[in-house]
């Protein structure tokens, strides 16, 4: 297996804040991405195999744009380049969205429906024409930088392949984010983009999606003062990724509870006598992963099987059950301690 986490280094977020901050827009982005992969190490995630920066990429995107417009997906109009929505005949197919609903989210989202240049408002902008201000680079349209979908599809074309086996990512990206990178790649390759979705769901603070603007994300080097990795990987595993996730001080503090049988488990003294069968516990376990990632049911199968081991006589062999739950936490991501 291959896997990527790709890093936008530009978009019109970044940009924003390096203004508003007085900072180089580089300098920010490198900020953000050392920050961010300083969390997931601390979380215990498995690092990727590739993370490239979308401006490493200006070749790839070039070269995909070019593809559209000779195909006739793709405009130039104003030195910025578009993808023509109603050339798509299938454009909608994963969100299954009306064209009014589109418009709506799309808009909330940075469209520009009144951009004169467009031959319909729901077109979104390959290549964008140098803005007084912004970094730019040359292409056979001028002076420009990518529009914020075509960055994924070339970073994922280059790495991956034409056909991707899964496309992971937030529900909130399905539209127009992940329905615009299915466009851009299929009607450039004329090959299927992605061959499953998987969409995780949003985290939620007091009932309200996190957000910037709201003012109230909760960030993980917030957590880290008062909280061990394991217990916000538990708090989070603890939900089906697509799921929504409520962030609430009492659900983290459950999932330090749940930690505790795990330890303690291990904690106990093998005995010499009758094994302790644990061929149940990883049948279930197993097939709650392969029941679309189930992760909260995997999560019980191993508390019944630690406190299974925890009322078990100081007779019992449980050896051969604390190296399943070894292996099984491991598989999750979780390290604990062991006896």
């Amino acid at each position: 297996m291959t896997y990527v986490q790709n890093i936008t280094d530009i978009d019109n977020d970044i940009l924003k804040r390096a203004k508003e901050e007085n900072k180089n827009w580089r300098v920010l982005g490198e900020e953000n991405t050392q920050d961010f992969m300083d969390d997931q190490r601390w979380l215990n995630n498995i690092s990727p195999d590739h993370m490239p920066r979308a401006t490493d990429y200006i070749g790839e995107m070039i070269a995909i744009i070019e593809k559209l417009i000779k195909k006739g997906f793709a405009y130039e109009a104003g030195g910025s380049v578009y993808f023509s929505v109603k050339k798509d005949k299938e454009y909608g197919k994963l969100s299954k969205f009306s064209r009014k609903k589109m418009l709506t989210v799309a808009n909330e989202r940075g469209n520009e429906p009144d951009d004169p240049n467009k031959e319909d408002p729901l077109d979104f902008v390959l290549w964008q024409a140098k803005k007084k201000g912004e970094p730019s680079w040359s292409s056979p349209w001028g002076q420009g930088r990518p529009g914020w979908h075509i960055e994924c599809s070339a970073m994922a074309g280059k790495l991956l392949g034409e056909t991707v086996d899964i496309h992971a990512g937030g529900s909130d990206l399905i539209f127009p984010h992940h329905e615009s990178e299915i466009a851009q790649s299929e009607n450039a390759n004329g090959r299927p983009f992605v061959r499953f979705w998987m969409h995780a769901g949003m985290l939620k603070y007091n009932g309200e999606k996190m957000s910037k603007s709201l003012g109230n994300m909760v960030f993980i080097s917030d957590l880290k003062k008062k909280y061990s990795p394991n217990v916000i990987r538990v708090f989070l595993l603890s939900h089906h990724y697509r799921s929504v996730c409520e962030c609430i001080e009492n659900a983290i503090e459950n999932a330090i509870k749940t930690t505790e049988p795990f330890k303690e488990a291990f904690k106990k003294q093998s005995g010499q006598g009758k094994v302790l069968s644990v061929a149940p516990y990883e049948k279930r376990f197993f097939a709650a992963l392969n029941d679309d990632i189930n992760t909260p049911r995997a999560i019980k199968v191993l508390q019944e099987l630690s406190q299974k081991i925890i009322k078990e006589n100081k007779d019992t062999n449980i050896t051969e059950a604390k190296a399943f739950m070894e292996t099984a936490l491991h598989i999750l991501g979780l390290e604990m301690e062991l006896a």
